[in-house]
């Protein structure tokens, strides 16, 4: 395995030991070993190469193409599982990782994933069972209006420009829907947020993963739509989430 180690280290992965156990314990035999360390030499992601992502604790299986969910993300699980309710969608779902993840926290719930990529709805759904297909709410039955608790939303908050700058692996080998957040990045957010209080039961919870730079713009934005925001960070995770409360 040091041979493997040495190749990936030499390609830039920073993780090169914990990678080249994943990839042999992955591996049938040595041709099918050398083709993985062969395609992760060339930037594909790990997560796509080995089939699956670890989140939350939990193994999600990851397609080709589709969104791997970051580690900061597990915030906005954390965030919704302590807001808690009983119908939960996870929007703009990629995996589904979030809806995966807050279905093992919360126990029995109701829970819709939904995305607007083929390729991910897919992959989605061999992590959830009820994964929808569609622009944002449009992929939402309508018997959920005005009943969800938690809708959780990572949507694409990359600004248009900032794309090129981006990894390599994710710039190159996750679909640009899942990415590009328009102009300033926060395109999609305000479609989630201007729709939002349709769907939102009395008492529910918005909460959207974004970035601290972009979090006062989003914040705003739940005001604007009549939801009472609070911006929740993590140092640890560099992450941010802004939850709304819609009263009632």
């Amino acid at each position: 395995m040091t041979d493997i180690v040495s190749t990936l280290r030499v390609a830039g992965c920073v993780f090169a030991e914990d990678e080249a156990r994943l990839l042999v314990e992955a591996a049938s035999g040595p041709g099918e070993l050398d083709g993985m360390v062969a395609r992760r030499v060339a930037g594909l992601p790990l997560e796509h190469i080995l089939g699956w992502a670890e989140f939350c604790g939990l193994r999600i299986a990851v397609d080709p193409g589709v969104f791997v969910p970051r580690r900061r993300t597990e915030f906005l699980v954390h965030e919704a599982v302590a807001v808690g309710g009983a119908v939960v969608v996870d929007l703009c779902c990629g995996s589904a990782a979030v809806g995966a993840a807050l279905a093992a926290a919360l126990g029995p719930i109701e829970l819709h994933a939904a995305d607007i990529d083929p390729v991910a709805v897919r992959c989605a759904r061999r992590n959830v069972p009820v994964v929808h297909e569609g622009d944002l709410y449009a992929a939402l039955p309508a018997d959920l209006r005005g009943r969800v608790d938690i809708l959780a939303v990572n949507a694409p908050y990359v600004p248009t420009d900032a794309i090129a700058m981006m990894p390599p692996e994710a710039r190159d080998h996750e679909a640009r829907v899942a990415l590009d957040g328009g102009r300033d990045g926060l395109d999609v957010q305000r479609r989630v947020v201007d729709g939002a209080s349709a769907w939102l039961a009395p008492g529910g919870h918005l909460l959207i993963e974004t970035s601290r730079g972009q979090a006062a713009a989003t914040a705003a934005a739940f005001t604007a739509a009549g939801l009472t925001p609070r911006v929740a960070m993590s140092d640890d995770l560099d992450a941010t989430v802004v939850i709304g409360y819609a009263g009632g």
